[in-house]
């Protein structure tokens, strides 16, 4: 087995790349001052809501959107992207409840163009109920219909597109992790996330690392324009990070965490998050069968070696394989220890991540079995419209 020590040095090389030389993402630090900066000005924001089948939960999304600490003129428009409940009903009985159905409108979404994806679709057109509700807004707030947001929270982001010029700013908003599944598997999604997309390399405008979490995202009207609307995104799945990839290219974007602003989304064990990752985890792979082997192969590299060539020392022997495993395995728990701390979860818990990881690849492989059986990427149970790209002759 004398080829077990090269496999625990690939795995250790690679975490000395990932916590040094990968933009710090481990550290989970990019976050929105506590106290914004106070603006001579504030100006006009609306918010734009699709929302498709969110009963449960749209009540308490309005009402925090509504109830929000801005000292600037705010309004929401709500795209009821043919809701089979009561979302419009309880979104309007929300807003006349706290003497504020003046600022909000909800339009009734029209059916789905071709090539147009189903969030992007109701995106789009709150975007242009926008010019005739709000004409004069400077930013749109395309916020999720079960995002609670902290009543300080549209304050922040004006303050900091405005102060720093930025184009775009984001939060990856606190998922809910109350469960089991839930807090073993959703701090670990983040992490993921912030290690494909280093949020200090988003926010530098000299790297052309992009991207955006679309549960909150405060984006310059003119900036949206400039692209061309969301036209300019319409088949996109991850449409968050595919409209920050478009206006970085012509201005500065920022993107943060926050434990303030919630999702109000409750998954069903396991099964709730397996779907959520599948549903577009192939996507990010940009449908090519080799970045998938690619993912699977460095997924295994980096987070299942460690602990087997630990765990195994028994039968291999190799004290060259133990040391590279046990470095490797030690560099990544501290490196998830800033993600666990922000979710609340006990440091013991990052012992866990290679069995997290091998799940994520399940779901990976899932995406992929999906998409191979053109039944992947239905938003709110609205199909997705599949174009000639994604079946692989050319990419998205």
């Amino acid at each position: 087995m004398m080829w077990l020590p090269v496999f625990g040095a690939l795995s250790f090389a690679i975490w000395i790349y990932l916590v040094f030389f990968r933009g710090d993402f481990w550290r989970a630090d990019q976050k929105l001052p506590r106290t914004p900066r106070e603006l001579a000005i504030w100006p006009e924001v609306v918010a734009i809501v699709p929302a498709r089948n969110e009963a449960a939960v749209i009540d308490t999304a309005v009402q925090s959107l509504l109830n929000q600490d801005y000292p600037g003129r705010f309004s929401v428009i709500l795209i009821d992207d043919e809701s089979e409940d009561a979302t419009a009903d309880r979104a309007r009985a929300t807003a006349e409840a706290l003497g504020k159905g003046h600022m909000l409108l909800v339009a009734r979404g029209g059916p789905l163009p071709e090539g147009w994806a189903g969030k992007v679709w109701a995106m789009e057109q709150g975007r242009r109920e926008a010019d005739r509700f709000a004409p004069d807004a400077r930013f749109l707030l395309f916020t999720d219909a079960d995002i609670a947001h902290a009543p300080g929270n549209l304050k922040a982001l004006v303050a900091k597109a405005e102060g720093e010029a930025f184009d775009l700013v984001s939060l990856m908003v606190r998922l809910r992790a109350e469960r089991f599944w839930e807090r073993l598997m959703l701090p670990a999604f983040v992490f993921f996330f912030q290690m494909l997309y280093p949020f200090p390399w988003v926010n530098d405008p000299m790297k052309p690392t992009a991207a955006a979490a679309g549960g909150c995202m405060l984006a310059r009207r003119a900036a949206v324009e400039r692209i061309g609307g969301l036209a300019a995104i319409q088949n996109e799945l991850i449409d968050d990070c595919a409209l920050a990839r478009r206006i970085k290219e012509g201005g500065p974007v920022w993107l943060g965490l926050t434990e303030t602003t919630t999702s109000l989304r409750a998954y069903d064990g396991l099964n709730g998050i397996w779907n959520m990752v599948a549903r577009t985890a192939y996507t990010e792979l940009r449908y090519s069968p080799p970045r998938l082997a690619g993912t699977l192969i460095g997924m295994t590299l980096t987070y299942l070696t460690p602990p087997v060539l630990v765990l195994a020392h028994a039968l291999h022997e190799s004290g060259a394989a133990l040391a590279f495993g046990f470095a490797a395995w030690a560099l990544m728990m501290a490196s998830y220890r800033p993600s666990l701390k922000l979710y609340g979860t006990a440091p013991w818990v990052a012992l866990f991540l290679p069995v997290v990881a091998l799940l994520y690849c399940a779901m990976t492989l899932d995406s992929a079995r999906r998409h191979w059986q053109k039944a992947g990427g239905a938003w709110k149970g609205r199909p997705h419209t599949r174009t000639v790209s994604e079946e692989g002759m050319e990419e998205p």
